[in-house]
């Protein structure tokens, strides 16, 4: 089970009971109050910005001037052994109430929700039967933490159960219904406040995960680029030429994505961002931006009129990583989560960050921006670096002709300790990001290369190996490259399809 918990949101934008919400970060001065078990269900999908699934979700409530205030809110997928319950339930009040007490708002109160719907022949009570143990886990986790909870909810098929209301005339044995979506005065101030609530979790990764449309095509496309473009990354002859045709090539296609004609509804998009998408280009794309130095040129389409279309870019070729290159979208994947963390969309930076850890559990760079992410820092410390290397890049270009294009500069956003000099191999491994064997290094290394600000560094990670994203000296990511280097890789593996999310229930989870 490989569940990560995930804070959103600050610790002061909504209300319970006793005041005034405001809701969302806006300016207009929007406010609602929540009273009943009802409004507090209605109100958990504006709380998270999504609709939750098979999910236990607390929220944590403050005490100011004798109002309740929501605070941070975090979620984690609902295990399917029940033997897991009560370490998960664990795991999501420790990670709630610490990562409050880090930023000095330790929650005072909580609300519980356990989210999922019904199974084949299950009925809605059924499953808030089912549940009620998990929700008492819950409870008493809170409850050893000296944090109280407030109300427990369940949701499914469309009813709600209260947990902590013994009054059927209130809380009625086969639920209440909830809501049409939209109707409620919390989801008119929502939409006043600028609040938007997508549809679930898996809607958002599907979005991400391999197409099987043409899957057979893009693994022989990503097999021939592969045989022509891992000798010459791995050459220090050609390896800035290889980063200056994949960083071309990748503007081009987002000069194309810019100028697409606007479609209706997510799916059509994204089938439009495929056809505008050769399975040659893709391959190219692909394998290029493996290379460390040319993925944290790509980086720099982070804002402005580039964020949108470049983002398009990298769930696009994620989606292209099929079969045996699964573990390829880590690169991508991360991409993705950035532009949308630096553009606001924090849920969906999560996600892509998650699943670029589910693909490659060691990617230092998706590791470092997921923790950032889910502890709220603000990514302005990165987009500085990077404009500043972008802008000292094109002056170098301007000052010593195209020669100098080429060169990356010295920002690497996860970058590690030299190979060994005497191993020249590995030197050009470490340097295009090929993962061949070399030095490994501390952690206290790649946290002080970090483009953070002073006081707003995530805390360290482990040691990491001298390539981010490998578990291991020897292995490399490019079958083509293990056909060209049999010598020098090690046993590579590929992550299946299923198993690219890191948040929600299991590695298969949604």
């Amino acid at each position: 089970m490989t569940n990560h918990s995930e804070t959103t949101g600050s610790s002061e934008n909504g209300d319970l009971t006793r005041g005034a919400v405001p809701l969302g970060r806006s300016t207009h001065d929007t406010q609602v109050t929540l009273r009943t078990p009802a409004e507090l269900a209605d109100a958990l999908p504006y709380l998270l910005g999504y609709r939750p699934e098979d999910s236990m979700v607390l929220v944590a409530l403050h005490d100011r001037a004798g109002r309740g205030r929501f605070g941070g809110r975090a979620r984690l997928g609902i295990p399917s052994n029940k033997d897991d319950w009560e370490s998960a339930a664990r795991q999501l009040v420790q990670g709630l109430v610490t990562g409050g007490e880090r930023r000095g708002v330790r929650p005072e109160q909580m609300v519980a929700y356990v989210c999922q719907e019904p199974a084949p022949g299950e009925s809605g009570r059924d499953v808030m039967r089912r549940l009620m143990p998990l929700a008492q886990l819950l409870r008493t986790e809170c409850g050893r933490l000296d944090v109280p909870v407030i109300e427990a909810l369940c949701v499914s098929d469309g009813r709600f159960w209260s947990y902590c209301c013994p009054t059927e005339e209130c809380c009625p044995p086969d639920g209440s219904p909830m809501g049409l979506p939209g109707t409620s005065v919390l989801a008119a101030a929502a939409t006043y406040a600028g609040i938007q609530v997508r549809g679930s979790l898996r809607e958002l990764r599907a979005r991400l995960l391999p197409s099987e449309t043409g899957a057979v095509e893009q693994e022989i496309a990503l097999d021939s680029a592969g045989m022509a473009l891992v000798p010459r990354i791995l050459d220090d002859a050609f390896r800035a030429q290889v980063a200056e045709e994949t960083l071309a090539l990748a503007g081009r296609v987002i000069e194309r994505y810019a100028g697409a004609i606007p479609v209706s509804g997510t799916h059509q998009a994204d089938l439009r961002d495929d056809a505008l998408l050769s399975h040659d280009e893709a391959a190219t794309l692909i394998l290029g931006l493996q290379d460390r130095t040319t993925r944290d040129r790509a980086a720099a389409w982070m804002e402005g009129d580039e964020a949108g279309p470049a983002l398009r870019l990298w769930r696009a070729l994620a989606r292209r990583c099929v079969g045996p290159y699964g573990e390829h979208a880590a690169a991508l994947l991360t991409l993705a989560g950035w532009v949308a963390w630096s553009t606001g969309d924090d849920l969906e930076a999560r996600e892509a960050l998650a699943m670029a850890l589910g693909a490659d559990p060691d990617y230092l760079f998706a590791r470092l921006l997921h923790q950032a992410c889910n502890e709220g820092l603000d990514p302005e410390s990165i987009r500085r670096c990077l404009r500043r290397e972008r802008t000292e890049r094109t002056g170098r270009v301007s000052a010593d002709g195209p020669a100098a294009a080429g060169d990356a500069g010295p920002l690497h956003l996860d970058a590690a300790d030299d190979a060994d000099p005497a191993d020249a191999d590995g030197g050009r491994a470490a340097a295009s990001g090929i993962r061949r064997r070399s030095r490994p290094r501390t952690a206290d290394t790649a946290d002080n290369r970090r483009p953070w600000s002073e006081g707003t560094r995530p805390r360290q990670v482990g040691s990491e190996p001298t390539r981010p994203g490998s578990s291991g000296p020897a292995r490399t990511r490019t079958r083509a490259a293990k056909k060209a280097e049999p010598s020098e890789t090690g046993g590579g593996r590929a992550t299946p399809e299923g198993r690219r999310s890191g948040s929600g229930r299991n590695e298969e989870d949604e």
